[in-house]
């Protein structure tokens, strides 16, 4: 029995036509030189004695500069006479193991050879204390063993929560280091109230653990490095509060009221680290995103996964249809490992899965109310990160002709 009736299969879809948006463009143009001369002066500040081992944490995120600041860290470190190594911080992704963290960084372009530091990949953990209301912290032991630890992290607005630190170093601290045991209990406290749990465990991490300076990236709407900052210990939480407020200056975002289909060719964890941000889509797994001020997003389709999100499709069940495409590239562990962990389990639910991203658009079509589908308000993205071009639909073309930040692409 075919899922589209016979008339919805044969329907033509409606015309799209490329539409750019601008957004503020501040950047850094050397990112790798502006990183180690501030690692390097933050290491001279240490007076640490040759030879002292750092262990220098990297997440899963797809940063764009990720690789030029892991190599300047590193040859910052061996100037300085200090042994670096590289420590996966990022929880439970990689499915939870040791050597799934490891592929995910190789995925990212860290390898040993690349980066000049061998990659110590370990699930093992410490309790190192507990909170004032009762949270058990543990720790990456590898990282434990290291005379002092440097995080590594892009500063950006969470998918799932709002509070004065959201996704940075105090997560990748508190969370990040604390590897799939660890990170599975932190999510236990649940997302309401994550503003306070997160501040509260890096906060005895800094106080307890000999974290050296921490590492900040701030990248614009164009997926661009704009800031990079080494930020000594002792600032790290007030300093990133207020680095929050920049990336959340420099977000992207859809410049539209209302869209009847938001099409998303491709989801992954370097996209996001809930597949597709909810802070351009409006929706979490577990419902509407709080204060979201972007468009009325009635049905979503979403086409594929991201070879760089290396099988996880975390982010699916926020989505109304998908592919056949989608479905046979995810990896089930990985994505279930990612979604009990964060305690989300509805991020993880398929969708209605269609043969082809065609078939996906005209079923969400369908189920939209409109018998007119050349009034339907479309838009067709790459995926939440890259905004700058995009494609809509013929309805659309009253709001690009009236906004200030949208244009008709020219041919070239």
């Amino acid at each position: 029995m075919p899922i589209l009736t016979q008339e919805a299969a044969g329907r033509a879809l409606p015309r799209l036509l490329p539409v750019t948006q601008s957004f503020p463009r501040p950047r850094l143009d050397d990112p790798r030189a502006a990183t180690q001369r501030m690692v390097s002066d933050r290491l001279a500040e240490l007076n640490a004695r040759s030879g002292a081992r750092v262990a220098i944490g990297v997440g899963s995120r797809g940063i764009r500069d990720i690789v030029p600041v892991v190599q300047a860290t590193v040859t910052a470190c061996r100037d300085a006479g200090l042994a670096p190594c590289i420590v996966p911080a990022m929880g439970s992704h990689g499915g939870g193991t040791a050597e799934g963290q490891r592929s995910v960084l190789e995925h990212l372009g860290i390898t040993e050879e690349a980066v000049g530091a061998p990659i110590v990949s370990s699930q093992d953990v410490t309790t190192i204390g507990v909170t004032e209301s009762g949270i058990p912290v543990s720790f990456d032991r590898t990282a434990l063993d290291a005379d002092f630890i440097v995080p590594i992290n892009r500063v950006k607005p969470h998918t799932d929560f709002a509070g004065t630190h959201e996704s940075g170093l105090c997560k990748m601290l508190a969370i990040g280091f604390a590897n799939h045991a660890g990170c599975s209990r932190i999510h236990q406290e649940g997302f309401a109230r994550f503003h306070e749990v997160i501040p509260e465990v890096a906060g005895l991490i800094l106080r307890t653990l000999p974290v050296a300076f921490g590492v900040a990236i701030v990248e614009n709407a164009y997926d661009e490095t704009c800031l990079i900052e080494a930020i000594p210990r002792a600032a790290i939480l007030a300093r990133e509060a207020e680095l929050l407020q920049i990336a959340y200056a420099n977000m992207a975002r859809l410049y539209f009221d209302h869209i009847d289909v938001l099409v998303v060719e491709e989801i992954g964890k370097n996209i996001s680290g809930a597949g597709m941000d909810p802070n351009i889509i409006g929706r979490t797994a577990g419902g509407l995103l709080p204060g979201f001020d972007g468009p009325a997003i009635r049905r979503i389709v979403v086409g594929a996964l991201t070879a760089a999100g290396y099988g996880n499709a975390i982010g699916i069940g926020e989505a109304d249809f998908t592919t056949e495409r989608l479905a046979g590239q995810m990896d089930r562990m990985a994505t279930y490992a990612n979604a009990i962990a964060a305690g989300v389990p509805e991020s993880a639910r398929l969708p209605i899965v269609l043969p082809t991203l065609d078939d996906a658009v005209r079923a969400a079509l369908q189920t939209c109310g409109l018998d007119d589908w050349s009034q339907a308000a479309i838009v067709r993205i790459k995926n939440t990160l890259h905004l700058d071009t995009i494609l809509v639909s013929d309805a659309l073309a009253g709001a690009v002709d009236a906004h200030p930040h949208l244009a008709w692409k020219q041919d070239t």
